[in-house]
């Protein structure tokens, strides 16, 4: 056997613990996204109009961004599960996704500062609801996983025949 490939006891990429519960907070944050986006929007129009409108969808879609990126990065470093690199290549991939939100954060800002249409406090509110949701999405998804702590198999669970009838 190769040190690049998982053996039988150790589970594959998909089968790692963190897999279900980022699908799952992925979900429920994509539909939040939405939710925030067409609720803050219509509070947002009712407060200043179409401008207000239009920065309660930008709050709630940096914030959108954000969460997938996080999400994203995992999954994809997920892949690398068994590899003899697979540590370093996660960290690399994660730590990088960091650095992307960071730079696009400032980007972000440094584009919407001054802008005709932003209000500020409507794309505050938009923008800081939206994390929060985000931040408790992801806590019931993995409080709700009942996932194992480690990736381990216990004997007697896998087909090696050890299992007792």
């Amino acid at each position: 056997m190769s040190t690049t490939e998982p053996s039988d006891s150790t589970p594959s990429a998909a089968g790692i613990s963190s897999t279900p519960v980022l699908r799952t907070a992925l979900l429920w944050g994509g539909i939040a996204t939405l939710v925030i986006a067409v609720v803050g929007g219509g509070i947002g129009f009712a407060i200043a109009g179409g401008d207000g409108a239009l920065s309660a969808f930008a709050g709630a879609a940096i914030a959108a961004v954000f969460m997938l990126l996080t999400a994203v990065s995992i999954l994809i470093a997920n892949r690398w599960f068994g590899d003899a690199l697979y540590v370093p290549i996660f960290f690399g991939i994660v730590l990088g996704g960091w650095l992307l939100k960071l730079v696009l954060f400032i980007v972000a800002l440094l584009v919407l500062r001054g802008q005709p249409w932003v209000v500020p406090g409507v794309f505050f509110v938009a923008l800081v609801v939206s994390v929060l949701a985000s931040l408790a999405i992801d806590g019931i998804a993995m409080f709700r996983s009942r996932e194992p702590y480690v990736d381990v198999r216990l004997p007697g669970e896998g087909g090696d025949g050890s299992s007792r009838s």
